[in-house]
């Protein structure tokens, strides 16, 4: 069952199958911290990315924050493209914390739409199914963030190399902020435990026009696993 209040609804997994008569519009999901950072350049990034979805007319699905750049790219693309442009997905624990931050609920005309889901998994779940059936060029982009933001960004480039998304999945590197990341990829590929061509699953963007032009061109590679993932 669903249920509304305020613009908030909440969701199972059974709910959230799209009808046959759904767009095919690009959707992006943007994983980023709920801090601003100390430096401007974080925010900054954050209302870019917003900037460069709307000109590419793309919605966003994101973790329902309504601080640091979670919320910073959030309020910016509403406000930009409408509140239908914006899906946030937070889970009931995080949702009462973010009522104490904003002072009541999420406010679907500053945030744009938020659903409410029992846990993090089937957060990341719905986030990604959004992507997986969006339009070209749709992906995953890691903003700026913390332990949450690697942990969101290592498990779709995982599931990509499992062959269960052949999306884009790019990292907005602001000021350096993932050039240890990047660097890490490359350890592991001339350690052996990452192969040449997986890579390449993760690429970089410097600016936020870079971030479209990188997930519209994404090849995805040829030395992910072949696995078949609609078994039941």
């Amino acid at each position: 069952m669903t249920s509304s209040t305020a613009g908030t609804q909440t969701t199972s997994l059974e709910d959230s199958a799209p009808s046959a008569n759904s767009s095919r519009k690009t959707v992006v999901c943007v994983f980023c911290g709920a801090s601003p950072g100390t430096s401007p350049a974080h925010l900054e990034a954050a209302r870019s990315l917003a900037q460069a979805l709307h000109d590419h007319n793309i919605s966003l699905v994101y973790g329902a924050g309504t601080v640091g750049l979670m919320g910073e790219v959030a309020r910016t693309l509403t406000k930009l493209s409408g509140p239908s442009a914006v899906h946030g997905i937070i889970p009931e624990a995080l949702l009462e914390l973010e009522r104490e931050k904003a002072g009541g609920d999420i406010d679907e005309k500053i945030y744009g739409r938020t659903t409410v889901v029992s846990d993090m998994h089937t957060r990341k779940h719905l986030m990604a199914k959004e992507v997986i059936e969006g339009g070209p060029g749709s992906g995953f982009v890691a903003l700026s963030g913390g332990y949450g933001t690697l942990e969101e960004l290592m498990e779709v480039i995982t599931w990509n190399q499992l062959g269960i998304h052949g999306k884009g999945v790019v990292a907005f590197n602001v000021e350096g902020y993932y050039d240890g990341l990047i660097q890490w990829v490359r350890t592991a590929v001339s350690a052996g435990f990452i192969s040449p061509g997986n890579a390449g699953i993760l690429v970089e963007a410097l600016d936020a026009e870079e971030v479209v032009m990188q997930l519209r061109e994404y090849t995805v590679s040829e030395d992910r696993f072949k696995l078949d993932w609609s078994q039941k």
